[in-house]
């Protein structure tokens, strides 16, 4: 079984996608991360991300290992890259900023899609991103597009870096959000948008436990 949870920056998604995981019994899988990982490689490397051969290359010798771990109502994924753990570090404002225009690159994206379905191809699992349910799974078994307004977004993403102990504006972090979601949905490959079969869910005005039970009442469990 798959499920897709897709949707734009902050989103709510990648909680969300969590929560469902840990209430179905099934694996997580974190798509964006694979796109921070490599980002987060370019620039400590200080490597050309324009350079779509080079940016290629990179992602296809990517040394990629992904732990879930379970902390009472939630799951906490790690991210190993040569064996060093950088889940910390791919969640960055720097890398946040730059994560769009290195995931649009066709070269990066073939290698990490690949990744992906491999990750997923002998597990019933729940994965997020943005083109989970029209490139990576089109033929997952649910299908789900959440949104929400770029304000709330802005609001939820500045709350999660305060916490890491970055400080960030928030009206700058409107702008950014806005020039990710018009980067992600006019790359020619693979583009942010809704899947024809995918359940859309505003998710502004809504808490997590409320969106999970949404899901959950779709796919046809119950919290």
């Amino acid at each position: 079984m798959i499920i897709a949870i897709d949707g734009p920056a902050a989103s709510g998604k990648s909680t969300i996608a969590k929560r469902v995981a840990l209430n179905l019994g099934l694996d997580y899988l974190d798509t964006g991360a694979m796109y921070r990982a490599v980002t987060f490689k370019a620039l400590d490397k200080s490597l050309n991300t324009e350079d779509a051969v080079l940016m290629g290359r990179l992602a296809r010798d990517l040394s990629l290992e992904f732990k879930n771990k379970t902390q009472g109502d939630n799951i906490c994924i790690e991210v190993f890259l040569d064996g060093q753990d950088i889940s910390e570090e791919i969640r960055s404002p720097r890398v946040t900023a730059s994560v769009s225009a290195v995931a649009k690159i066709p070269e990066v994206r073939m290698a990490m899609v690949e990744l992906q379905r491999r990750l997923a191809g002998e597990k019933d699992t729940v994965a997020e991103g943005r083109d989970v349910g029209t490139q990576v799974f089109p033929k997952a078994e649910k299908k789900f597009f959440l949104v929400a307004s770029a304000r709330e977004r802005a609001t939820r993403r500045c709350k999660e870096f305060e916490e890491k102990g970055y400080q960030v504006d928030i009206d700058s972090l409107e702008r950014d959000i806005a020039s990710r979601d018009a980067i992600d949905s006019a790359r020619e490959n693979s583009p942010l948008r809704r899947a024809d079969d995918a359940i859309l869910i505003d998710t502004t005005r809504k808490s997590i436990e409320d969106v999970v039970t949404e899901i959950l009442e779709h796919i046809g469990r119950k919290v």
